[in-house]
């Protein structure tokens, strides 16, 4: 099923349903077509869910980072009026959703991290795709999934464009540097808001223990495990990863309601 988009001043997203807002946040070399299950299944709840497209290659130069990337997504709650939100965020989208919380707290409600980028991740192993080399782009491409078939061609023809395409490698390159620059360890202990941690077993980007240690450092956090499962969660295994988010969502929105 597929996710379309709109436009508002500078920002172009996909919105369904009403109710409380879930902001979703894809990853590097995502889109939001990454997030197409927990789309459709939380606008269909009771749930206003949004979905930004990251300007991931299309910033300036200089301005392409982790950082810039929060400042967007700011933008684009304030421009909305729709704080406070959830934000859901899978690797490098769980890292801009931490940079927000640190920054502006008054506009996240709850936080929600799968697969994220913030404490340590290992992208591509250890180095970038080659160039032209399509069959080691598809290997690395399904080395994000336990299950390899979640690779679909479609998928890895979007990363193979990618990584051919010079300005995307730039600016592809200066974000994950600025991400690994960006280590969130010491301000986590200072976000007190709940956090639901949703992680793959299997993840060899971000491995288990940096759920584990998200999940130490966090003072108000949840862990949740699902086996069998990669980096991207909610593309490999959307139906456990929506039972588990829908339940913790109605503990922790209940919760704040009677308070």
């Amino acid at each position: 099923m597929s996710i379309e988009t709109k436009n508002s001043g500078k920002f172009e997203y996909a919105e369904a349903g009403e109710g409380h807002p879930l902001v979703l946040l894809h990853g590097l070399m995502g889109g939001l077509s990454n997030f197409d299950d927990v789309f459709h299944y939380f606008s269909r709840r009771g749930y206003r869910v949004l979905i930004p497209k990251l300007p991931l290659y299309t910033l300036p130069l200089l301005n392409t980072n982790v950082s810039s990337l929060a400042s967007y997504v700011v933008n684009f709650i304030k421009e909305l009026k729709i704080a406070p939100v959830t934000l859901i965020g899978n690797s490098l989208g769980g890292h801009i959703s931490l940079i927000i919380t640190k920054n502006h707290p008054e506009l996240v409600h709850s936080l929600v991290l799968t697969g994220s980028s913030g404490l340590y991740e290992n992208a591509m192993g250890d180095s970038f795709p080659r160039r032209g080399d399509y069959q080691y782009v598809a290997n690395k491409t399904k080395d994000v999934f336990y299950n390899k078939e979640v690779a679909t061609k479609e998928l890895i023809d979007e990363v193979y464009s990618i990584v051919n395409d010079r300005n995307k490698v730039l600016r592809t390159l200066s974000i994950s540097k600025s991400a690994i620059r960006h280590n969130m360890a010491k301000d986590l202990v200072n976000m007190k808001l709940p956090v639901c941690i949703i992680w793959g077993e299997n993840d060899n980007v971000t491995p288990p223990d940096v759920a584990k240690r998200f999940h130490d450092l966090l003072p108000n956090s949840d862990l949740y495990w699902i086996p069998e499962c990669g980096h991207a969660a909610m593309m490999e295994r959307p139906l456990e990863f929506n039972q588990i988010l829908e339940k913790w969502l109605e503990k922790v929105i209940v919760r704040s309601n009677a308070g």
